[in-house]
């Protein structure tokens, strides 16, 4: 099997999941997972959770913003690598003006990131929740017409590499952090 053919093939079965022009529940079921993996969305959510959370809190808000921080540089330099173009569809104009690359889904990179991060940090009932969503929020991507299955199988693998690894140094890596700036971030 050819490159090309792999391409032709991940793109006819991401038009097969597309619902985009499609009224009804299904579709008012994806918009919404689509974009409950917005970056500004997050962003706003852990910095509200940080000002009014107690320490444990501080800290899962600091620990999920600065991986996101992180994930966000290394998605969109393979974005602008890769230059892959993002299918053809009129839903999602946010997305297509701001950010024409398709390869990999920043939006599947997060949720997963965001879900294995909580997976680590806890509690339990909340990272059960943020694990059955990061594949909803991912596939609403392909069936809303903004990614291919392709970009976010590689969105999903980059978000759980990241959070891996952001959680096995973010302690010696906060702590450092602390002793530079003189208070702690939780």
């Amino acid at each position: 099997m050819s490159f090309r053919s792999i391409l032709e093939l991940d793109a006819r079965l991401s038009d097969k999941m597309r619902v985009a022009e499609k009224p009804g529940a299904l579709r008012s079921f994806a918009v919404f997972f689509a974009h409950s993996g917005d970056s500004w969305f997050w962003a706003v959510a852990l910095v509200a959770l940080w000002a009014s959370g107690d320490p444990f809190w501080k800290k899962w808000a600091v620990v999920q913003f600065v991986s996101i921080s992180v994930l966000i540089v290394l998605v969109m330099s393979t974005k602008f690598l890769v230059r892959r173009k993002r299918p053809e569809g009129e839903w999602g104009g946010i997305y297509r003006n701001t950010d024409p690359h398709s390869f990999p889904s920043g939006h599947a990179a997060r949720s997963f990131l965001i879900a294995v991060v909580a997976a680590g940090l806890g509690p339990v009932g909340l990272a059960v929740v943020l694990c059955v969503w990061a594949p909803l929020v991912a596939l609403a991507r392909v069936s809303m017409g903004v990614h291919y299955v392709s970009d976010i199988v590689a969105g999903a693998i980059f978000g759980v590499i990241v959070a891996l690894i952001g959680l096995q140094i973010y302690e010696p890596l906060f702590m450092w952090i602390t002793s530079l700036i003189g208070f702690p971030l939780w």
